[in-house]
């Protein structure tokens, strides 16, 4: 094989690989699974030392619940990808949280609409999991794919660019890796993004979020709840400690408020801070009883400019991140693998070039319009219920009334929003039952 700059094997501990997969984290580790199929040699790097047998239990260790405060609401569209790559299964044995309905209210108006699984005919609207349980289920589904390597405390220091339909990485260790093509799924600061040289649209949101796990006086009847407040909006979605279970008090919150207030609402002690909350959901669920560690993160939008360049893409937040009041992030980086994934397949069937910037294109179309608008209507739902216009006001009142009195508006929303319909991946996609 040709390859930039090659040095003697031997010297420069020089290893080849069809695809590399930067950052083992839950979109790296999906789309590594779903390319297995292709019998291309896929090796996937994670900067950080893991221990497999361990993942996630320090830190659930030091939690007062279990739960760890990263989770996600993984809709029907990223159920079909995880089950495709074979960690669904494994997900159902650690722990999923199903949810039937959704409560969404104007917490400065009237407004107010909700969703209920049984007006679809669906069994739940999605499932809330922690990232530890997808992504411990993706080491598992991963650990006997023969073809799929990942290599632990492995951090890149420099990319090189493709020539002659190759590109070098180096780590800093001194090994080097000759592949075909890179992926760059290694978060929203992604280095490996950078190295390729790919600009990024990004501004701040001026919210940071509070994430943590509570629990309450009364069971969360397996509902997610939204209110938008003044400051931002403020999630609760519902946990399970059991399967089948709908009378848990426990409950993950995500708390999007100004700096300012994020910051006071971080200094106070926990029985004050049960309180605040309590007053933000309006006593809905009876006392705040409990609150396990918080943490907070600052929220930013990005988005790159493009997603692919000749033998490189980027999928998930490397390649773009939004605001979380609609809990979509994960799913468009389920959506990206699944997407990237059909098109590298279907190219090695069809015998194409498949890290050429010409096929990756294929995956660009399919995906950067559709994250681009999810971007967008994101941002124009957080400058409306942010707006104290009393015309605003009124109209996202009316608005929200309207469309909770027409099921077939409503519905054909929440369809979309579940994965259910709509532009997705064939992998997404569920399969169709005679």
């Amino acid at each position: 094989m040709s390859h930039p700059q090659k040095n003697d094997p031997a010297e420069t501990n020089l290893t080849e690989a069809d695809l590399v997969i930067v950052g083992a984290g839950m979109v790296g580790m999906t789309l590594a699974c779903l390319l297995a199929p292709s019998g291309l040699s896929i090796k996937v790097l994670e900067s950080r030392p893991l221990d497999l047998s361990r993942v996630g239990e320090a830190e659930s260790a030091q939690r007062k619940v279990g739960f760890d405060p990263r989770v996600s609401a993984l809709t029907a569209a990223s159920q079909q990808v995880l089950t495709v790559a074979g960690a669904w299964s494994f997900m159902r044995q650690m722990r999923v949280s199903p949810y039937k309905a959704m409560d969404v209210w104007d917490g400065e108006g009237t407004g107010n609409i909700q969703f209920s699984s049984a007006e679809l005919h669906e069994p739940c609207l999605g499932h809330i999991v922690e990232n530890r349980v997808t992504l411990t289920a993706l080491y598992q589904a991963s650990a006997g794919l023969p073809n799929v390597e990942l290599i632990d405390n492995a951090q890149l220091i420099s990319l090189s660019e493709q020539i002659a339909g190759r590109r070098l990485l180096t780590l800093s260790s001194g090994a080097e890796i000759d592949a075909g093509l890179v992926v760059a799924a290694d978060g929203a600061m992604s280095r490996t993004r950078q190295m390729a040289g790919i600009a990024m649209w990004e501004w701040d949101y001026g919210h940071h979020a509070i994430v943590t796990t509570i629990k309450t006086e009364l069971p969360n009847r397996a509902t997610c709840r939204q209110r938008f407040t003044e400051d931002g909006p403020l999630a609760l979605l519902p946990l399970q400690t059991e399967t089948g279970q709908r009378d848990s008090q426990l409950s993950s919150i995500v708390w999007s408020t100004s700096p300012d207030h994020a910051r006071e609402l971080m200094e106070l002690d926990d029985s004050a801070f049960c309180r605040a909350l309590e007053l933000a959901i309006e006593g809905r669920l009876g006392k705040v009883i409990e609150t396990d560690q918080r943490s907070v993160f600052p929220l930013r939008q990005r988005h790159a400019k493009q997603y692919v360049k000749p033998g490189f893409a980027a999928i998930g937040d490397a390649a773009h991140t939004i605001h979380p009041l609609a809990g979509q992030g994960v799913n468009l980086g389920l959506m990206d693998a699944a997407a990237l994934a059909e098109v590298v397949l279907q190219a090695v069937e069809r015998e194409e070039d498949w890290s050429s910037e010409y096929i990756l294109r294929r995956f660009q179309r399919a995906r950067h319009s559709d994250n681009l608008q999810m971007a967008a209507s994101m941002e124009g739902f957080k400058q409306l219920f942010n707006s104290e216009q009393p015309a605003l006001r009124l109209l996202r009142n009316v608005g929200m009334n309207l469309m909770n009195g027409t099921p077939l508006v409503k519905n054909h929303l929440v369809q979309q929003a579940m994965g259910l319909s709509g532009n997705l991946p064939a992998l997404a996609r569920r399969p169709v039952v005679d």
